[in-house]
């Protein structure tokens, strides 16, 4: 049975980092919708590419969605402007739900107070930030702890998806 995963993104996402994971997951027939704070938001990537936001925090709760991705880009420091996208990501790290995080994706997650001991990668920029955050930095392709993963760059994209891929269809 298909899992249902949240991609919690904002303006000037990295489009790759959120089109490649979430095609491969539909092909494995799992369903991703674009989450953010406004619903029917036309959120601008990068690189120019549009997309439409399907749901608005308002009307989901992370009760909803079985994992979330957080795709990279300037889009992760976007989300910290708004609290409630940290809120709505904690309850995934807490539950112990699968949550998958490249680039600057990782750097987001640290507004969820949860990082703590984590093993975790990152785009090298966001390493000092994760440190400080109380995670374990590593400069591997992609780095599995328990139901965190996370990668360095759109490079890492097979791996990371690899790995994102064995978390949901366990």
């Amino acid at each position: 049975m298909g899992k249902k995963i949240a991609a919690l993104v904002t303006d000037m996402v990295e489009e790759i980092e959120l089109t490649d994971p979430a095609e491969k997951m539909r092909e494995a027939g799992h369903t991703v919708s674009i989450v953010n704070a406004e619903v029917g938001k036309e959120i601008r990537g990068k690189n120019g590419q549009t997309f439409t936001v399907d749901k608005g925090l308002d009307e989901v709760s992370p009760e909803d969605f079985d994992a979330l991705l957080i795709p990279g880009g300037f889009s992760p420091d976007l989300l910290r402007i708004n609290p409630d996208h940290a809120t709505f990501a904690k309850h995934f790290i807490a539950e112990g739900k699968p949550v998958f995080a490249i680039c600057h994706g990782p750097q987001f997650l640290i507004d969820t107070d949860l990082l703590e001991g984590k093993r975790m990668t990152s785009f090298i920029s966001v390493r000092k930030d994760l440190i400080n955050a109380g995670a374990q930095f590593v400069d591997e392709e992609v780095v599995v702890d328990q139901q965190l993963v996370t990668s360095r760059t759109p490079d890492d994209l097979p791996a990371f998806n690899r790995e994102a891929l064995k978390l949901l269809n366990n």
